[in-house]
């Protein structure tokens, strides 16, 4: 009950959470990095503890975010957009994607010495759109 107090608390206060968003223009690079710090203080807010930002694998693989959800491990990818002009950010997310995606996690697994502990593949989906707070979606499971 308690916890659950203090993560309603932290979604509450957080300012990345509820401050509307301003002009960031066409920069790729500040909307891409913003968009991971406000996942990162969402996936807080769901109770989840960050491991690790931006792991790049020896040969392609990369995870945005390494995050554990109770005793599941989840590697997490961002997709953040000013619009959802050209559909949804999980739309992103493809084949290529995908496979980077589970080249970081077998590396980061390998170094971790072990492959018998729970983990999935997670996206979140933020929208920037200037004067609103930003609107996050968590999609669990995008590979199976």
């Amino acid at each position: 009950m308690l916890k659950a107090f203090l993560l309603g608390c932290r979604k509450r206060f957080s300012p990345l959470l509820n401050r509307p968003c301003r002009t960031l223009g066409d920069d790729h690079l500040a909307i891409g990095a913003l968009g991971e710090n406000i996942a990162c203080a969402h996936l807080r807010t769901e109770g989840r503890r960050i491991l690790y930002r931006n792991f790049r694998a020896p040969g392609g693989g990369e995870i945005d975010i390494v995050a554990r959800d109770g005793r599941t491990l989840s590697f997490v990818e961002v997709k953040t957009r000013t619009s959802e002009q050209f559909g949804r950010p999980l739309e992103a997310v493809d084949h290529r994607k995908k496979k980077l995606m589970q080249r970081g996690a077998n590396e980061w697994l390998r170094l971790l010495g072990t492959r018998e502990l729970p983990w999935r593949f997670d996206v979140v989906e933020v929208i920037l759109r200037e004067g609103e707070k930003p609107r996050l979606n968590t999609v669990r499971n995008v590979i199976e």
